[in-house]
């Protein structure tokens, strides 16, 4: 038995705790550098912005509509949806954090009514953090995200289905006749796992509702599309084929990439840039306790601007794998160098960590090299101890005094404005993750 528990229109939902004055307003929040729609209110959806929509093509509804458009706090939201977790939890014995804003709840051994258990821990979530959402339960996962949906958009747009699953559906507890009527309701497409692609081809043959997808033979899905769509078919179906993951798997790329505020074209800019984003993997690449082996470099000019384009990337391989701040930045600024040219408007550059494995693994080979009395190995396993220790130590400061607190100095000064940092023009301030913005409330 599975529930996710999905929050409303999340970033919205965040924003508009603290603005309570955003309720039954148009809202949207807008991706970095202020570019295009990921977030919607429900009033901003009736409007007809779609997810991703550019920001110049809808900001004439600020006039007309009375639009608000916000930048990304992910400050925020990232607290926000620590809050919202931690009482999801209350709901099973495991969960598996999916997403910022979704989370798998494990049902097995709980007793009793579990729509009324959801509904309760629905309500402590609202009342608690301000933040609504919706709950779908089932004996599968992609079962669980359906009754998700069902559950949402039951609340969102009456009529579409039954008034009695807003905000939260239990597909486990109803009659095989109802799971199929509400099977019928839901297009193809809206099922986790078929995507743009195979919903087209689906609809080709003669595929359109998750009744019909549900009802195909799983090996038929396998033979004509993929593995990955006959699980689906089998979920559907009520086959569990996924587990609940309570510690996420590890990554196999890291990658940190943006698109700047204002066109870059000097070298020095894009260093500091590079530098940065090579510095922030390389956190993450420490806190999943693995080593990478190659670092790859790109920058790219703006496809949507008319002037001359270019597009370069290159991978660098490291001698030795490792998680080290200093050779994966230098890595990366040698990259760069080897692919820029004077002369063109950069938009966009980024670093990707590639072919990482486990720690341990590179650490025990260390040992053994150690242990064999060569001199060379022992300087090289002293070497990358004191590497360890130093990037722990760079980590627990920034972790204490905020990220960026201490960098290479290639990366330039955080402090101060740089020309490729991100617009952020309508951000808000980050009122439970810094001090100076908590909010004050007057008797």
């Amino acid at each position: 038995m599975f529930a996710l528990v999905d929050g409303n229109n999340f970033f919205v939902s965040c924003e508009r705790v603290f603005r309570p004055s955003l309720n039954y307003t148009p809202v949207v929040v807008l991706s970095n550098n202020d570019g295009c729609a990921i977030a919607r209110s429900n009033e901003a959806k009736a409007l007809g912005i779609k997810m991703g929509a550019p920001w110049f093509k809808i900001k004439h509804l600020v006039e007309s509509h009375g639009l608000v458009a916000l930048s990304a706090n992910f400050a925020l939201y990232g607290d926000m949806s620590d809050r919202m977790m931690s009482i999801a939890a209350g709901l099973g014995p495991t969960q598996e954090i999916y997403s910022i804003d979704e989370s798998f709840i494990g049902l097995d051994g709980v007793r009793g009514n579990l729509a009324r258990r959801a509904r309760i821990i629905r309500s402590r979530i609202l009342q608690w953090t301000g933040l609504p959402c919706g709950i779908g339960i089932a004996t599968t996962k992609t079962l669980a995200k359906l009754a998700n949906h069902i559950a949402k958009t039951a609340e969102r747009k009456p009529g579409s289905y039954p008034a009695q699953y807003a905000q939260v559906c239990d597909l486990s507890s109803i009659s095989i006749e109802e799971r199929d009527y509400l099977l019928g309701l839901t297009e193809a497409g809206e099922i986790w796992g078929v995507g743009r692609r195979y919903t087209a081809q689906l609809k080709e043959y003669g595929v359109h509702t998750a009744l019909e997808l549900a009802r195909m033979e799983p090996t038929v899905a396998r033979s004509r599309w993929s593995v990955v769509l006959e699980r689906t078919v089998r979920e559907l179906q009520g086959i569990s084929c996924t587990r609940i993951e309570d510690i996420a798997p590890d990554k196999k790329e890291i990658a940190c990439t943006r698109s700047f505020g204002h066109p870059v074209t000097e070298l020095h800019d894009l260093t500091q840039a590079v530098s940065e984003f090579a510095s922030r993997a390389s956190e993450k690449l420490r806190r999943q306790r693995s080593h990478v082996n190659k670092v790859l470099c790109f920058i790219r000019t703006s496809p949507f601007r008319k002037e001359k384009q270019y597009s370069r990337s290159v991978c660098i391989p490291l001698p030795e794998p490792c998680s080290d701040t200093h050779t994966i930045v230098q890595a990366a600024v040698r990259g760069l160098n080897l692919i820029y040219k004077s002369g063109y408007n950069y938009a966009k550059a980024g670093v990707m960590l590639l072919e990482l494995q486990p720690a341990e693994r590179n650490q025990l080979r260390l040992a053994m090299a150690s242990a064999s009395g060569s001199a060379i190995a022992e300087s090289v396993a002293i070497e990358r101890d004191t590497q360890g220790q130093l990037m722990q130590a760079m980590d627990a400061v920034n972790q204490r005094y905020g990220r960026g607190s201490l960098a290479l100095a290639s990366a330039g000064l955080g402090g101060t404005q740089r020309l490729w940092s991100m617009k952020q023009e309508r951000r808000t301030p980050q009122y439970t993750t810094r001090w100076r913005d908590i909010p004050t409330a007057h008797a």
